[in-house]
């Protein structure tokens, strides 16, 4: 069956992914040097879509000026969730323009077009749903499903223990009927879950196809994830398609300045209008964003700078996330994980990040920040400070 038209769903907040997620919605943040939705778009186009609609809600306004009507000369319409109450309540947001089957794909998850083409293909008339599932020991950490002669007989949403190795990738295809089957869904708390109307729909065991790929899926859950998927999209020669390839692995758009006492180890890519001072030291494993300066003799490894940036001289980063327009001072040192961090109420331990400096932060000149923490955005750190856990939004942290 030919599947022309995608409904995105990009509406949630992304709350684990805090302080980046104050001002954007996780689909609008950085995978490499472009937002991860812009992934889902290239992936999407790449695999013949035609027809594309987008699901909005929190900052919507953020993804509407970002991509606007069109994508690579495909028509986007938007959806909007005005209130986040799940991602089966966001899909039937699109209820009354689709009519034929369709695509749908999470707006946060790395896909390749692969798996598009995979599920797409598999599904037929007499699906209800289709399922992309990839084997992964992180199932138990998101949906798990079990298959049977191609069928999905169970769908298991955060399972409890570690046995399940299929693993729900978030890229389905439904009939028109999947509206009715939402409307169908016990609502828990006033919240319409799609993964609940999957697991309704697996009782009739012939309507939920299953279909094992072997295509690369990343999804980035929690801060560090981040510089996880920068480093997948490398190994997948996935970047951004206005950069030149200058020698193996290094990637600069041509509007770029980079000094030529400057030092680039592979993979590294450096987006438009940025500027690489002498003596710095960028890679491997850094990507830098739009309108960016990096100031001479800073060493980045395995660093994700987001657009609008400023790294002052001497400056040492590693394992770190910087978000948009964050203002870091000279001889800033982040020294790298790993690091337990705390993330709401919960600790996780042994995570490989040095910090995260979120938009639109201020660190002065000599801070040091240990290993695992989080700045908030609009934040203020005076000069020669020690930053050790996590910074409030707004906060400012004297010497």
């Amino acid at each position: 069956m030919t599947i022309d038209t995608a409904v995105i769903l990009a509406a949630g907040e992304g709350t684990r992914l805090r302080p980046l997620t104050t001002h954007r919605p996780k689909p609008m943040l950085p995978a490499g040097n472009i937002p991860i939705l812009e992934h889902v778009l290239n992936s999407l186009v790449e695999a013949g879509i035609s027809e594309i609609h987008l699901v909005v809600g929190y900052q919507r306004v953020r993804v509407q000026n970002h991509f606007g009507s069109t994508y690579r000369n495909r028509p986007i319409t938007y959806h909007i969730q005005h209130t986040q109450l799940g991602s089966g309540h966001a899909l039937l947001q699109a209820n009354e323009t689709i009519e034929t089957d369709f695509l749908v794909l999470n707006g946060d998850q790395i896909v390749t077009e692969e798996i598009i083409e995979t599920v797409s293909s598999s599904h037929t008339a007499t699906d209800t749903a289709t399922l992309g599932v990839v084997e992964s020991e992180k199932a138990s950490q998101y949906g798990a499903v079990e298959l049977n002669d191609n069928r999905i007989t169970e769908f298991i949403e955060q399972p409890t223990d570690d046995e399940y190795r299929l693993l729900n990738a978030g890229v389905y295809v439904f009939g028109p009927s999947i509206f009715a089957a939402l409307e169908r869904t016990f609502q828990e708390q006033g919240r319409l879950s799609l993964p609940e109307t999957i697991r309704d729909l697996t009782t009739d065991e012939s309507a939920v196809r299953g279909v094992v790929t072997e295509s690369p899926w990343q999804d980035a859950t929690y801060p560090w994830d981040l510089l996880s998927v920068m480093q997948t999209l490398f190994d997948q020669n996935r970047i951004g398609d206005e950069t030149t390839e200058q020698s193996p692995g290094v990637f600069s758009d041509q509007t770029a300045t980079i000094h030529e006492d400057a030092t680039l180890r592979p993979p590294v890519i450096v987006s438009a209008d940025t500027v690489v001072g002498p003596q710095a030291v960028l890679g491997p494993g850094v990507a830098v964003g739009e309108n960016t300066t990096i100031g001479a003799g800073a060493v980045l490894t395995n660093v994700l700078v987001d657009s609008d940036t400023r790294v002052g001289q001497n400056a040492t980063l590693i394992d770190t996330v910087l978000g948009q327009g964050v203002h870091l001072g000279p001889g800033v040192i982040i020294a790298g994980g790993p690091a337990d961090i705390r993330i709401d109420t919960k600790v996780h331990e042994d995570c490989d990040l040095g910090g995260v400096i979120a938009d639109r932060a201020t660190v002065g000149g000599g801070v040091t920040v240990a290993s695992g923490s989080l700045v908030g955005s609009a934040a203020t750190i005076q000069s020669n400070a020690h930053i050790d856990g996590n910074i409030p939004n707004e906060a400012e942290v004297l010497r």
